[in-house]
């Protein structure tokens, strides 16, 4: 029998639009659905624009949708009163993508970190609070002294515990890591993305990780959604999105993945698959799949019906009319 597992959060549907000029809609999700599970991570990726910033802030109450829904634990996010919506912000977080822009430079470490707990009442007395401000530097491998100091003197990578610490500070269980390892250094991205996966199993936390990192999406994420202009074109585990990728953009984002030797890199440099045409713009988009401009199998249907998300194989989902046909025989 079939392990059932905990659906964390479930987004249905979910729209989120922007007004940006007389009759202009950019939009930047546009009817996306998928489920986190309890204690896994779910990877998203996609290009610069695609929607994967806006999708994430919209799942936990930072944007207003547009439409659809996003449950936490069976919730709606967007219709909380304000006890539920203070106890969801203590249970869910954020780790944002520029270190040196979300941390506070007029704020010491210890404030940063003791904010969230002084808000949810965390701590009763000043000698507690400031044991937990240490539990969280040392766990994200600071050490105490740094408590009283301020974030310019700090590297990126340090600032980037710094806001780890400051989202675990509340003890949540669900973190939306919108590109955490983006800004840093390469020889510093490892490291974080390491921390994130061991804070995982000692917190029993569950990840939303937004990146456009093929690789490193690959190393923390048990499952990966991929969207493209605000549309989720294919979503499954992550071992068979990169073992058998189906959506053309999937295959196209994985060939381009760069291969740290030289001579391999080479011959495999004559079968990347290279996107033609111009990324449509998501300003008052035209029916039909998002993805057929740059498509070498786009068929005539692609123009008029955008293709659903459809189960493939087990657990394996994709929005392609191409595939869906294929996989029906036809």
């Amino acid at each position: 029998m079939k392990e059932q597992k905990e659906v964390l959060l479930s987004v249905q549907h979910l729209k989120k639009y922007f007004h940006v000029g007389k009759n202009a809609i950019l939009k930047a999700v546009d009817d996306v659905s998928f489920d986190i599970y309890k204690g896994e991570t779910l990877g998203m990726v996609g290009e610069s624009g695609c929607g994967k910033t806006a999708c994430g802030r919209t799942c936990i109450g930072l944007y207003d949708r547009t439409d659809g829904k996003v449950l936490y634990k069976g919730q709606d996010v967007h219709a909380l009163d304000p006890k539920e919506k203070r106890s969801f912000k203590k249970e869910v977080q954020m780790v944002f993508q520029d270190p040196y822009n979300s941390l506070d430079p007029r704020m010491t470490v210890a404030e940063i970190i003791g904010e969230g707990i002084d808000i949810h009442h965390l701590a009763k007395t000043k000698q507690e609070r400031q044991d937990i401000i240490y539990k969280y530097l040392e766990l994200v491998g600071l050490n105490r002294e740094h408590a009283n100091r301020f974030v310019h003197e700090f590297s990126g990578g340090q600032r980037q515990r710094i806001g780890i610490a400051r989202a675990l500070a509340v003890q949540p269980e669900f973190i939306v890591l919108d590109e955490p390892i983006s800004a840093l250094d390469v020889s510093i991205q490892a490291q974080i993305v390491n921390l994130l996966v061991d804070l995982q199993k000692k917190m029993g936390l569950t990840y939303l990780f937004v990146a456009h990192d093929l690789s490193m999406v690959k190393h923390i994420s048990d499952r990966v959604a991929v969207l493209y202009l605000g549309t989720l074109v294919e979503l499954t585990t992550s071992a068979k999105l990169y073992d058998n990728p189906l959506h053309p953009y999937t295959q196209a984002l994985l060939s381009a993945i760069p291969i740290p030797d030289p001579e391999i890199e080479k011959e495999r440099d004559e079968n990347k698959i290279r996107l033609e045409g111009e990324v449509p713009s998501p300003i008052n988009t035209k029916p039909g799949c998002r993805f057929r401009g740059r498509c070498k199998y786009a068929m005539p249907v692609c123009e008029q019906e955008m293709p659903p998300l459809t189960e493939i194989g087990e657990g394996h989902y994709v929005a392609c009319h191409r595939c869906v046909q294929g996989n029906d025989g036809k």
